[in-house]
């Protein structure tokens, strides 16, 4: 029991404010609503941090993009139709971020990228080891693993690294992959299949270079 009816209130009216739809804090946001774009950001910044870590692989460009995603959402809030999910339009705003960034890492020279940390909710297509918290060996394999993984993706066409990250590592549901690529829902499983299986033979060649050099 709370001790008085004020703590109450404040329960209540913080519960209520949390359980806001996304499109109801936008609105609130654009009315002028304090504290309601903040809401917004606290619920999607970590999804969107690992969407553009596990696509880009490079823990920099992730926290810029997460914040230059966030400005264009705030600067396009008015453009928002209020008929739509926010999510899926978040995102759309994500991956042309996401878009212009490997189109212009593509025309300078490759970089390092950083690893990828390993996930065990979403692992990864290669099916990553698991590592021994007891072993730095183990740890620097998974490590090492991982920047291969990171080093497939990157040399899959740009649709389907898209397709790859949004359906398998965020677990979109397809109706929204297909909102946000602006592609029937059709083409959204086709696709994916496809990178599955691009991925797959990617990996198995390098798995094959790697066997071979060592």
């Amino acid at each position: 029991m709370y001790p008085n009816r004020t703590v109450r209130a404040a329960y209540g009216r913080m519960h209520a404010v949390e359980q806001k739809r996304d499109e109801e804090l936008l609105a609130e946001h654009l009315a002028g609503e304090a504290g309601a774009f903040d809401l917004l950001v606290s619920r999607f910044a970590e999804d969107l941090y690992s969407f553009f870590v596990r696509l880009l692989g490079n823990t920099t460009a992730a926290d810029d993009l997460v914040q230059e995603t966030f400005l264009q959402v705030h600067l396009s809030a008015a453009t928002f139709d209020p008929a739509r999910s926010f999510k899926p339009w978040l995102y759309t705003i994500a991956a042309n971020k996401a878009r212009d960034f490997i189109r212009a890492r593509r025309r300078r020279p490759m970089q390092s990228l950083d690893a990828v940390p390993g996930d065990e909710d979403n692992p990864s297509p290669a099916a990553m080891l698991p590592a021994d918290d007891s072993s730095e060996a183990a740890d620097l394999d998974t490590r090492e693993q991982a920047e291969l993984v990171r080093a497939v993706v990157a040399r899959m066409p740009e649709h389907l690294q898209l397709i790859l990250v949004l359906g398998y590592y965020q677990k979109l549901p397809y109706a929204e992959i297909a909102e946000i690529l602006d592609i029937p829902v059709g083409t959204v499983k086709s696709r994916l299949h496809a990178a599955v299986g691009h991925f797959a033979k990617l990996w198995l060649a390098q798995t094959k270079a790697s066997t071979s050099e060592g």
